[in-house]
């Protein structure tokens, strides 16, 4: 059930708005406090006198009216959810490029909270290439994008494009929050970040990873109600204030504060980029360049996922990571079971946007039952929401 949730029901032009006062009662019936802010254009398919009068609350299409303004700014922080149903083809264009010229768009843009949408639209419409790139722009910003139904459509064509039916779209919701704090009380440790492996005071080995992945699985497992330790390599990144962090630099003092957390650890995710060789001899005066090459002697570096999954316990659930160049798939699995883990997340550097420094990512991931569960390019926050969701339908949470 949805008691005591704040939910922004967004209505934009579309034939399907007459769903939304379904959507609506449904919304107040399961306990929720529902808000709704409309296009203008949306007034034409479903009247404010009726949304107001289901909801108890003002209902609200303009910047300002009768000389008061309407603050969106405090509406897309007052959401604990932003439910845009029906999505009409125009707001999914203007949502994908950032054009804000009514108060519904000014109210996702302030959003700070998950934004779902119900995309309604003729069938044509719904396949048109542009459309298809305008969903999977929503979907890299982190908008969560419900499938559209096939049937009868306004145009009398049958076919794909219509509006997820209200029930389905309480279901999800419902599912989504019974989600939110589905690792209350658990223990978690996530790795994060690249490791820098000395050559002498003033040089190292690493590689390119940013952090971000990492770190957005340990906010999202924090959201999620979990008590988290991170164990963060050098990086740019903002930390989360309220997480326990241990900074470390080499891949030894990572090894070492994986192998002390673990033990007390129902759940650890080991997304850092660790070096696989360290140098076996560090200079401790800076080397000068005197040569006209040198030569380094490497040594592997202590496999702190093979360490975990040695010593692991059958209660704990243990995630590996694998960034693959070529034969991804079976480079994944050979690791999932050399390791011991319980699911490999895959990401491919010949996937445009996904991998190091990017903001958005795509993965694959495989588990020890044979599961494969594929999932598009995203955002990094969206993108350890998937991986959450899938460690929650395999972990016995």
């Amino acid at each position: 059930m949805l008691k005591g949730k704040k939910i922004l029901l967004g209505i934009s032009g579309s034939i399907a708005a007459y769903k939304s006062v379904f959507i609506l009662r449904q919304l107040i019936k399961a306990g929720a406090e529902v808000k709704v802010v409309m296009t203008p254009s949306a007034k034409q398919f479903v009247t404010p006198l009726t949304l107001s009068t289901l909801s108890k609350n003002e209902v609200i299409s303009e910047l300002s009216e009768n000389d008061s303004w309407s603050n969106h700014v405090m509406l897309g922080r007052w959401a604990d959810m932003m439910i845009v149903a029906p999505l009409s083809c125009n707001t999914l264009s203007k949502m994908a490029s950032g054009l804000c010229d009514n108060l519904l768009m000014a109210v996702y843009l302030s959003a700070t909270c998950p934004v779902v949408v119900a995309p309604a639209m003729d069938e044509d419409m719904w396949n048109h290439f542009t459309t298809k790139e305008n969903i999977k722009k929503i979907k890299a910003n982190g908008n969560l994008v419900l499938p559209v139904g096939e049937g009868e459509l306004a145009s009398g064509l049958t076919g794909a494009g219509r509006m997820a039916e209200p029930e389905f779209i309480i279901e999800w919701v419902e599912s989504y929050f019974s989600k939110a704090k589905s690792f209350t009380g658990k223990n978690v440790l996530v790795t994060a970040g690249p490791t820098q492996e000395a050559i002498d005071p003033v040089r190292y080995i690493s590689n390119h990873s940013s952090g971000k992945m990492g770190i957005a699985i340990a906010e999202e497992f924090y959201r999620r109600g979990a008590n988290v330790i991170l164990v963060c390599g050098p990086t740019n990144e903002s930390l989360p204030s309220q997480i326990q962090i241990i900074k470390v630099t080499s891949a030894l003092q990572m090894y070492d504060a994986c192998i002390k957390e673990f033990g007390e650890s129902d759940i650890a995710v080991m997304c850092a980029a660790v070096s696989d060789y360290t140098v076996t001899n560090i200079s401790d005066k800076k080397i000068k360049k005197e040569n006209e090459s040198i030569f380094l002697e490497l040594e592997k570096t202590k496999d702190i996922l093979f360490a975990l999954g040695s010593t692991k316990k059958k209660h704990q659930f243990l995630v590996g990571f694998a960034l693959e160049t070529n034969d991804e798939k079976q480079n994944a699995i050979k690791k999932l079971h050399g390791k011991n883990a319980d699911i490999i997340v895959l990401n491919s550097l010949n996937d445009a946007g996904a991998g190091f420094g990017h903001s958005t990512n795509k993965v694959t991931i495989f588990d020890k039952k044979g599961g494969e569960h594929f999932f598009e390019i995203k955002s990094k926050s969206s993108v350890a929401s998937d991986i959450l969701n899938v460690i929650h339908d395999l972990y016995n949470v």
